[in-house]
């Protein structure tokens, strides 16, 4: 278990967790890494940690390089525990080192530890440490995705380091960005999605803050490490902020019982493909949430499709509709449809929330009386060709 030297004296100390499979819910197909990052200067500096667990592989890397006693400075760019997990133990063995985060960042480190013989240095935006040679930046940004987050970073290195920011959760091979691009863009996406897209104002801030920096690598807490396709990142990270997407794009999500709503869910993507939309359907029976809205983060048109059951929608389309609240999603434009039996309406339920989000919901929801007929399929195509119109 040995670091990996990055740039001349800047190692990569972190993990790869190939077995996880699933974060809060987000589904981890291709696994995840916890990044850290080990500094050789006059003040041995770690930046960031890994997920507890994972510590004594950590400090295995670290002690590749070396003693973990001698490291001087710490700093702790984010609270959360895929992150600070290893700390305790990093502090435990450099009892002389210091700890560097936000005000927010030592209240939330004294929540979740015990930090009582912890030396703990707070600092805010604009400030700066000197390690030696090189000279370490501070930009909080708080909200992206927890009070506490915030980024580093080394100018004469051009590197930054912002955390959870610009992240993927994808355990690889590579440590850098240079293969594979593809895939690495679609979980970064999968990332923003799923975990940072709530907080789009909050992001535009850190891009206008990192627009006045000189970067050349973007080494972030999670995934490969950002120096062939900074540019392409960025644009994405810009886009998805203002709550961006492609106006040919559409997503049809739904739940079926029985088999008329998901008639209906094919009728509708029928309809958006037929008139040039790039249509992707997803049954919520095959298709884990943070799957779904991957899908969705780009797409302009979004149908969502459920039956009755008993007097309100499928369990599957209501759990699904909650995590995507939660996601704050804007910008976008909503169809509902669904089949029902003795009880009509219940879409209004999903009608309600995306109207709460802001969406545009152009067409009434159509509701059809157990299996569909002709003549109510051709409505309910009509109805899907007016949302687009």
């Amino acid at each position: 278990m040995k670091a990996v030297e990055i740039k001349p004296g800047i190692y990569w100390v972190g993990v790869k967790d190939w077995n996880l499979r699933e974060f809060h819910g987000y589904s981890t197909s291709r696994g995840s890494t916890y990044n850290a990052y080990l500094i050789m200067d006059e003040k041995v500096t770690l930046i960031d940690g890994v997920k507890a667990p994972f510590t004594d592989l950590m400090m295995q890397k670290i002690a590749s390089v070396v003693d973990p006693a001698k490291i001087d400075v710490v700093i702790c760019n984010h609270v959360e525990m895929d992150h600070s997990g290893a700390l305790p133990a990093v502090m435990k063995t450099a009892k002389n080192a210091t700890m560097y985060c936000p005000a927010a960042g030592e209240r939330g480190l004294g929540l979740h530890y015990d930090t009582s013989s912890w030396k703990i240095q707070t600092v805010k935006t604009g400030d700066t440490l000197n390690i030696g040679k090189h000279t370490l930046a501070f930009t909080l940004m708080p909200m992206v995705h927890w009070p506490d987050s915030m980024m580093t970073y080394m100018a004469d290195e051009k590197i930054l380091f912002p955390n959870d920011a610009f992240g993927q959760h994808y355990a690889s091979d590579e440590i850098f960005d240079d293969e594979n691009l593809d895939v690495i863009m679609d979980e970064a996406k999968k990332y923003y999605g799923n975990i940072v897209m709530p907080y789009g104002a909050q992001v535009q801030k850190v891009l206008e803050a990192a627009s006045a920096l000189d970067i050349q690598t973007i080494a972030p807490s999670h995934g490969v490490i950002w120096r062939k396709h900074i540019p392409e990142i960025v644009a994405k990270y810009v886009k998805w902020s203002a709550y961006g997407h492609d106006d040919d794009r559409a997503v049809v999500v739904y739940g079926s019982m029985w088999g008329s709503t998901e008639q209906m869910a094919r009728v509708v993507a029928s309809a958006w493909g037929e008139k040039g939309l790039k249509v992707k359907i997803c049954s919520l029976k095959h298709s884990q949430s943070s799957d779904v809205i991957n899908d969705i983060v780009e797409a302009k048109y979004v149908a969502f499709g459920s039956p009755t059951l008993n007097s309100g929608i499928l369990p599957t389309m209501s759990a699904f509709v909650s995590y995507m609240k939660g996601l704050a999603f804007k910008n976008k434009t909503a169809f509902c449809f669904g089949s029902y039996g003795w009880k009509k309406g219940v879409m209004s339920e999903v009608e309600d929330v995306v109207k709460g989000l802001g969406w545009e919901v152009p067409e009434p929801c159509v509701s059809i009386n157990y299996r569909p007929t002709a003549e109510a399929l051709a409505e309910l195509k009509s109805a899907a060709e007016r949302v687009i119109k």
